[in-house]
């Protein structure tokens, strides 16, 4: 290894002990055998200033002297240093000072041991050799380096928040792709940092799309391969559910990057920590104070930050740890700039908080290829003059078109991978839903049902329908797909492959296969059963079962599918089809088989059979069901309404029942969520399309009803405590959310951890208790010692308030502390899908609900029904 040019002392440097040589030592006898050669001035510092020096050296910190060393080398080259081997230093008066050049000083003891006068060389040839040789920069040579590099400056002024139908791409491209050019020709990630800084500092939906949309057509124009990475950045992820891709980065791996590249040590980090409290925000300040490093940053691209990632994620086996660790400390290091360090590091923690979730993505991508296009493709776009002219309600049906169709391509084939690739290709056209349909062993994204309050909404909702009642199993939804060479996967309900849960329905799925049944995607509720008697067991037991690598004869928590729709048979696609149709095919071409496979029990009804309906309904909570599920029949409205239908076939409808308020503090309506008050608003011209019984995938219509039983007013509510809260994603990225809430103890006078609650809440009393309990406020406080909690939420609230909230099932925990040893030993209580009712200014903390309250809900509930024994995890919400 060659030596530096310059090397730093030490702070706690001592002087060699040794007679420092002058380069008379070296020259002597060569300058006095030279005849006519001219002896140069050298200088040499005394031994007592160096001393001096060195005295003043060791005060100064670390930082502080690789900044004066910096001057200093800074100075010496505006004064004629040579970098190089040869560390040869001249000032403007000729003074020559020679520091370390091992080359040229073997060269000048062979010449003086030699005596040879023909080898020997005067000073100036040896300068003039040395200036000749070493102009070029050495390869390899530690000197400080600035922390960041040159930022982007192309990247950080494009406007990238103005109006799509105003912002030109083409203006920036020429300039982007000559600085891009230098780094392999690929977009920079600056450009996508720039985006989410500016997505970041508003609220506003329009701006947060419009952003997105502009950064998008830059790339497709610009940088076409980069369009790909670039969103799945942007939308914090770098795989679809479906396939096993996670980074499996813990905490450590980002402080022990932090802590190296910026030369933070453990208090340094944590007091950061605890003042900012968000990963990102502390990788800002700490590459905000870092000012110097030996290796010159190299400007990261997106292309290279997506493919580190999925590097990190396809790192197994031995030493795969230490392997992601330097691609974190690669990327950490590479990072320009504060803002750049804070959204990689984001990333990484898969945190990133810019709210541009999957819906805004979608739209945002068919907005962009609605105006702009990759250099070499010639599929049509809109000319923005055109659209600038158009007004509001023009506009949004022209996008509309598009929205709707690569939303309805992302609902049947849920994959980036294969949605951008065919953008590119053909742009936004009704082939891209030939493309990118539901295929086979990739799961679509479910059909939701709309929530209502009780079966009187359920029933007005659908006046003069036929619709169909079905049991709501407590499981787990499942989506089977099996081709025509035998193979079936599994999918749940958030699309994760869940094919090796479940060997036992892999194995009943060529006997439930009827004749004539080839390949076909079939939907149903996977629920743990007695297999003698078919009893039903609570979704507690299901849980319990493990999710990889089960054999069939080791299972021990034995499970039913009770199939309720059919969505693609023999190679065709049913999702046009009425449910009256699917349900059809599905009852006759598959086999039942008691207590493994069979339908989900249902009745048929109209709103008129209102006893008829709560019979069902009773019956249904009495085998602890969750409730009950409402689905439309028929596309075509009932034929004594064929007299409201207008020329356009367009049904006449009263003005559609929407979905009353989650009570909260405040009655205001929320327009976020689509509430309305409790009393009808009457909308004008109230015409609405038929409700449709074919299935949509990833939406939720009021052609699917659910009625659970935790949504009756009858049901028990507790008054809870909060005492922490979460960061919140995606559109809650600003706001607390979940909130950790607590039951009291009479006994200890703790506060025992029962849930974690995210469910009715208003969007107005979300930014009211962020305001109330916000960070650094006197409502925010280290953990306190009186609560009694396993895990750390980002900040623990000050207890001074109590909220009512509403539960389907209190269940035994191995997480939650809350009333231990009232009912289990070992375990706490838990609530299952709690739901924020309401705060009860007329409660104080200590008439909260108690552990032993909570116990006594326990015992009624199970004494409903037959006790479930069997471990519990952590409760999985299921639809």
């Amino acid at each position: 290894m060659s030596t530096p040019t310059k090397r730093r002392k030490r702070n706690d440097y001592h002087g060699s002990p040794h007679t420092v040589r002058s380069l008379d030592y070296f020259f002597g006898k060569q300058t006095n055998g030279t005849k006519g050669v001219a002896k140069p001035v050298l200088q040499q510092e005394s031994p007592k200033q160096d001393n001096k020096d060195t005295k003043a050296e060791e005060a100064l910190s670390d930082e502080q002297l690789a900044r004066k060393l910096q001057a200093q080398w800074d100075k010496e080259d505006g004064q004629g240093k040579v970098v190089g081997d040869g560390d040869y230093l001249a000032d403007q008066n000729g003074t020559v000072r020679v520091t370390n050049s091992k080359q040229q000083l073997d060269k000048a003891h062979t010449s003086v041991e030699n005596g040879a006068a023909t080898e020997t060389r005067t000073t100036a040839d040896l300068l003039s050799n040395a200036f000749a040789t070493m102009q070029k920069p050495k390869k390899n040579t530690l000197s400080l380096q600035t922390a960041t590099a040159e930022e982007d400056i192309v990247s950080y002024t494009i406007p990238l928040d103005d109006s799509p139908l105003t912002f030109d791409p083409g203006k920036y491209i020429t300039e982007l792709t000559k600085q891009w050019s230098t780094e392999g020709g690929h977009a920079t990630y600056a450009l996508l940092t720039r985006c989410f800084i500016l997505i970041n500092s508003t609220q506003s939906r329009i701006k947060i799309v419009d952003t997105l949309v502009n950064l998008l057509r830059v790339i497709i124009e610009g940088d076409p391969e980069s369009l790909l990475p670039a969103v799945w950045l942007a939308t914090n992820s770098i795989s679809p559910p479906y396939i096993d891709l996670e980074l499996g980065l813990g905490g450590s791996a980002i402080s022990k990057a932090l802590k190296k590249v910026c030369g933070l040590d453990n208090a340094g980090l944590k007091t950061l920590y605890n003042k900012y409290g968000d990963a990102g925000d502390v990788a800002f300040e700490a590459k905000k104070r870092q000012s110097l490093t030996l290796r010159k940053p190299k400007p990261l691209t997106i292309k290279n930050v997506f493919e580190s990632l999925v590097s990190i994620a396809n790192a197994k086996g031995t030493g795969c740890q230490e392997v992601k660790q330097r691609i974190v400390e690669k990327l950490v290091q590479d990072a320009r700039g504060a803002e750049e360090s804070r959204y990689i590091v984001r990333t990484l923690v898969q945190h990133l908080r810019i709210g541009a979730v999957k819906t805004t993505m979608l739209i945002a991508l068919s907005r962009a290829f609605l105006l702009s296009r990759p250099p070499n493709a010639t599929f049509p776009i809109r000319p923005q003059s055109g659209l600038a002219k158009l007004n509001k309600q023009e506009l949004a049906e022209i996008y509309s078109k598009g929205e709707e169709l690569v939303k309805a391509c992302f609902a049947r084939r849920p994959n980036y991978n294969d949605l951008v690739p065919t953008l590119l290709e053909i742009g936004i056209s009704d082939e891209l839903l030939l493309r990118c349909g539901l295929a086979l062993h990739i799961p679509m994204r479910p059909m939701l049902g709309s929530i209502t309050r009780d079966l009187g909404e359920m029933l007005t909702k659908l006046q003069d329908r036929d619709f169909s009642c079905e049991f709501k199993y407590d499981g787990q939804r499942a989506q089977v797909h099996c081709d025509a060479k035998g193979k079936v996967t599994i999918f749940s309900r958030h699309l994760e492959l869940m094919t090796e849960k479940y060997p036992d329905l892999v194995a009943l799925v060529p006997q439930i296969r009827g004749e004539g049944v080839s390949s076909f995607v079939m939907e149903g509720e996977v629920v743990a059963v007695d297999r003698e008697s078919g009893e039903l067991k609570p979704f507690q037991i299901l849980a319990n079962r493990a999710r990889k690598d089960v054999v069939i004869g080791t299972v021990k928590i034995d499970v039913c599918l009770f199939a309720f729709d059919l969505m693609y048979l023999n190679g065709e696609e049913l999702l046009s089809r009425p449910f009256r149709e699917r349900r059809s095919l599905l009852r006759s071409l598959f086999v039942e088989k008691p207590h493994h496979f069979t339908w989900v029990k249902s009745i048929d009804a109209t709103s008129m059979d209102t006893e008829r309906v709560q019979e069902f309904f009773k019956s249904a909570l009495d085998i602890k069901c969750e409730g009950i599920m409402v689905k439309v029949l028929d596309n075509m409205p009932n034929p004594d309404l064929q007299a409201e239908l207008d020329g356009d076939g367009a049904l006449l409808c009263d003005p559609p029942v929407k979905l009353p308020p989650t009570p909260s503090k405040s009655k205001k309506r929320s327009k976020a969520k689509g509430l309305s008050d409790d009393v009808p608003e009457e909308k004008k011209g109230g015409r609405r399309k038929a409700l449709l019984a074919t299935y949509e995938p990833d939406k939720r219509v009021d052609s699917w009803l659910k009625v659970k039983k935790d949504y009756n007013t009858t049901t028990d509510t507790i008054d809870l405590i909060p005492i922490g809260g979460w960061h919140g994603q995606g559109r809650k990225a600003a706001w607390w959310s979940p909130i950790l809430l607590a039951v009291r103890n009479p006994e200890t006078g703790s506060l025992e951890a029962v849930t974690k609650c995210m469910a009715g809440f208003t969007d107005t009393f979300y930014k009211a208790n962020k305001e109330k309990y916000a960070e650094g406020s006197d409502n925010v406080i280290a953990r306190p010692a009186y609560v009694d909690y396993v895990g750390e939420p980002a900040v623990w609230f000050e207890p001074q308030e109590v909220w009512e909230m509403v539960f389907a099932d209190v269940t035994l925990s191995p997480t939650y502390t809350a009333a231990i040893g009232l009912v289990s030993e070992e375990r706490g209580l838990s609530l299952r899908f709690p739901r924020f009712l309401k705060v009860r200014e007329d409660k104080s903390i200590d008439e909260a609900s108690t552990s032993d309250f909570l116990a006594a809900l326990y015992r009624k509930q199970e004494a409903k029904a037959p006790k479930e024994e069997g471990k519990v995890v952590d409760d999985e919400e299921v639809d």
